[in-house]
């Protein structure tokens, strides 16, 4: 999961995409990872049959289980499995190793939107010889956009996070406010609130990066346009910032937000005691709520999200990640059956069993899965809003091949806009500025 605010990066990451710039676009990686596709997809089952060692890369709490599940059906195989941090600290991990040219793992769990980052520094393998390829209809649109780049499929889908908007009801119904279904009836919600009670906000929001691209994208955005090494960032021309910044600016000028940072001891006393009413963000977040704000079980429920445009049913994807291949790995086909069994297979169960959202369309579809009562939403079925959200996904986003870098600068562009007179335009364009320079001295052609 995607849980945790984005922290700056340590410059051997920020600097990832510097040894990949011979700007070659990121077709097959070579190696085992490419060739004849029956060949590789027949080495697969070998190299089940036959066994061996492999070293799992991730944070994701599930994976535990679905380790010694695979290690119980092929006896042969043993997968140590290693947390090298949280997001970010693994990256840095992952390619201080990468860079050593040791210690680097044969699977490392990537979020979405650092992928094409790893991919185009060719530390990642292309599983399309794998039969990869073949697997578009087995997940949801978002997650499998995102783990297809450049023509090549550079890892599987373990989870997604189609958004949603979670609402304290108890305090909806204390204030009479009704149930948003649009951005402009947010804010509504936002003044009606905060008048009322002072100590009240409709939302915690300091400036985070994540948020902001996927309600951008929700509102029909494309700042990031990627093709190979041609690369545009254009925040100030985009229609759908436009349209985000119309309705987020006046929160942020209105002080209707709630200052306290996200995921901090304070936010989660917030989200308890119903100071923070709502949270715009993705599927994988009911287990957060059952772990960190116990004392609100009954009070909180799951709505759709709320529409830029009235009457649309528009949504995107925030957080999740892919398990991919490491190029490293001397072990590359063993290495994809443990994330054919994760992602694609058993494990996919035992995962959501363990609390994940998953991005297989099997199980968003499932009469189980998708009548499954949370308690904690006061038995609300929950999933039947996250898996519309999903099939509701727009198509088209892209990340930037360095998006991890993007990200890290974020506090110091946009940032501003939370503490000072800087509007959030002001902030965007000078995050795309930022942006556009970073890519220019990485070598990439910036339209």
């Amino acid at each position: 999961m995607t849980n945790k605010a984005l922290r700056r990066l340590a410059p051997t990451v920020a600097l990832l995409a510097a040894g990949a710039l011979g700007l070659t676009a990121c077709g097959s990686s070579g190696g085992s990872g490419s060739g004849s596709g029956s060949s590789d997809a027949n080495a697969v089952q070998s190299a089940l049959t036959k066994g061996g060692n492999l070293t799992v890369w991730a944070w994701e709490p599930t994976l535990k289980q679905v380790v010694a599940d695979f290690q119980a059906k092929y006896p042969k195989v043993h997968v140590k499995l290693v947390n090298a941090g949280t997001g970010n600290d693994q990256y840095t991990a992952l390619q201080n190793a990468v860079q050593a040219g040791k210690g680097v793992p044969d699977v490392s769990q990537i979020e979405y939107y650092a992928l094409s980052q790893f991919a185009l520094g060719k530390s990642v393998t292309d599983l399309s010889s794998y039969g990869a390829k073949d697997l578009s209809k087995t997940y949801s649109p978002g997650p499998w956009n995102s783990v297809n780049i450049n023509g090549g499929v550079y890892g599987l889908p373990m989870d997604s996070g189609p958004m949603a908007l979670f609402y304290n009801k108890k305090v909806f119904d204390k204030y009479k406010l009704p149930v948003p279904t649009t951005w402009e009836q947010y804010l509504d919600d936002a003044r009606k609130l905060h008048k009322a009670d002072p100590k009240a906000y409709i939302t915690s929001d300091t400036g985070d990066a994540g948020m902001t691209t996927s309600l951008i994208w929700q509102a029909g955005g494309k700042p990031y346009k990627v093709d190979g090494t041609k690369v545009t960032v254009d925040f100030a021309g985009d229609q759908g910032t436009s349209t985000y910044t119309k309705v987020w600016q006046q929160l942020v000028s209105e002080h209707l937000l709630s200052p306290v940072p996200g995921w901090s001891d304070q936010w989660y006393k917030g989200l308890g005691d119903g100071t923070i009413a709502t949270l715009a963000t993705g599927a994988w977040m009911p287990a957060n709520f059952v772990s960190g704000v116990k004392n609100a079980s009954g009070d909180w429920r799951a709505a759709p999200l709320p529409q830029w445009q009235a009457g649309a049913n528009a949504s995107a994807e925030n957080g999740g990640s892919s398990l991919a291949v490491m190029q490293a790995s001397s072990n590359k086909a063993l290495a994809y059956a443990f994330l054919q069994y994760a992602n694609q297979g058993a494990g996919v169960q035992t995962r959501i069993k363990g609390g994940a959202f998953p991005a297989t369309t099997a199980d968003l579809d499932s009469p189980s899965f998708l009548n499954t009562p949370f308690p904690y939403f006061g038995g609300q079925q929950a999933n039947k809003i996250f898996s519309e959200s999903a099939k509701n996904v727009l198509p088209g986003w892209s990340y930037l091949p360095y998006q991890v870098y993007a990200n890290s600068i974020f506090n110091d562009t946009v940032g501003k806009a939370y503490v000072s007179s800087t509007p959030l335009s002001g902030g965007l364009k000078s995050w795309q500025d930022q942006s556009v320079n970073y890519g220019k001295q990485q070598g990439f052609s910036m339209g």
